[in-house]
């Protein structure tokens, strides 16, 4: 009788994972969230002022309003999609060129200084991209980026990154003096010096480790910060430290923050994730060591946990109890649902082109 009920549990068990990866076919399949973008960068106009000062009031350009990192987006919660304002409708200390969609040009806007009526007031004469009015709010993109269409969700993603920079970057690091604004938001120029201050993306590894028990299924290893909302588990992630490798910060941060051994680092993705200047270096690694030793400023707790365990795991933010995987928008999400799909051998494919 017994060993029926394990086989019964072992079926239910590989239908679920069955079932559960099939829904996440598409994640596996399409790149991550914010890397979809069909904007042309243009970078050959940034040091064209005057080409640059036509294309910000021509009639067919559309701007990217950033207030206070938040992103203005239609307020239907079900399907939200990027609201822009014409070329005429507000003129912003900064201003930044993003590029070009098949000749329109678009620019991101700084409207932290406005109150919030002047900023709902400026929600009300918004436009999707088909040039609809609809009603309109500031939100985080990290909550509503994954409900957005790809392509969108990327040119918010690149706004918010540069209206933080330019506006957390004011003064000259060598000097003391201010910065302009030159190269359509790109560059900042010392107004005393010659020092010119580019955009910062600060590199983080992020990294699912894995581990074949002789016996028994494979298993990962997930962690939790104290920051992180109750019970939420995610892959392990650090900054990348001067003067090491990226396979080096991987079995760095690993061994700090959980003492894991690791080996086999291969390379799989990177996603930009500007919140607020990060560049996430996605990595799949082996273990070898078991033994898990939190640091405690790093993790609060850590776990081995095996693909049918994960099959139980709710989602970030969910309201309830219980074990919860990261956010649908992270890499942290995507690597864990590549493992869940069986997809290891992507693993194996990403490093090929790095050799």
């Amino acid at each position: 009788m017994g060993r029926w009920v394990n086989y019964k549990r072992n079926i239910v068990q590989h239908v679920a994972l069955a079932v559960y990866c099939k829904a996440r076919t598409d994640c596996c399949q399409h790149t991550m969230f914010y890397t979809n973008s069909n904007l042309d960068r243009a970078d050959h106009l940034r040091k064209d002022a005057e080409h640059l000062k036509q294309l910000r009031n021509a009639s067919t350009t559309r701007l990217i309003p950033v207030k206070n990192g938040k992103s203005l987006v239609a307020a239907d919660a079900t399907a939200p999609v990027a609201l822009m304002l014409k070329a005429d409708a507000h003129q912003a200390d900064i201003e930044v060129f993003l590029g070009l969609v098949d000749s329109q040009a678009y620019f991101a806007i700084d409207v932290s200084t406005m109150s919030d009526s002047e900023a709902h007031a400026l929600a009300l004469i918004a436009t999707d991209a088909q040039g609809q009015q609809q009603p309109g709010l500031f939100s985080d993109l990290r909550h509503i980026g994954p409900l957005m269409p790809a392509q969108e969700g990327s040119m918010l993603a690149y706004a918010r990154g540069l209206i933080y920079w330019n506006s957390h970057t004011t003064h000259c690091s060598r000097c003391g003096n201010t910065l302009k604004s030159v190269n359509g938001g790109h560059v900042r120029a010392c107004t005393h010096c010659e020092h010119m201050a580019f955009p910062r993306t600060d590199p983080a590894v992020i990294m699912l480790v894995t581990h074949q028990p002789t016996n028994g299924p494979e298993i990962c290893l997930l962690g939790r910060s104290p920051a992180f909302p109750e019970g939420v588990y995610s892959t392990l992630a650090g900054f990348v430290e001067p003067g090491e490798s990226l396979e080096m910060a991987v079995q760095r941060e690993v061994l700090e923050e959980a003492s894991i051994k690791t080996t086999d680092v291969q390379y799989v993705a990177s996603q930009p994730w500007p919140f607020p200047r990060s560049i996430m270096l996605g990595f799949h690694a082996r273990a070898t060591t078991t033994d898990i030793h939190c640091d405690p400023i790093e993790l609060e707790d850590a776990q081995w946990f095996t693909k049918e365990q994960l099959l139980t795991f709710g989602n970030w933010a969910d309201e309830t109890e219980g074990y919860k995987l990261p956010r649908t928008d992270s890499i942290a999400r995507y690597l864990i649902d590549l493992w869940l799909a069986g997809e290891s051998g992507r693993f194996n494919r990403s490093t090929q082109h790095t050799h």
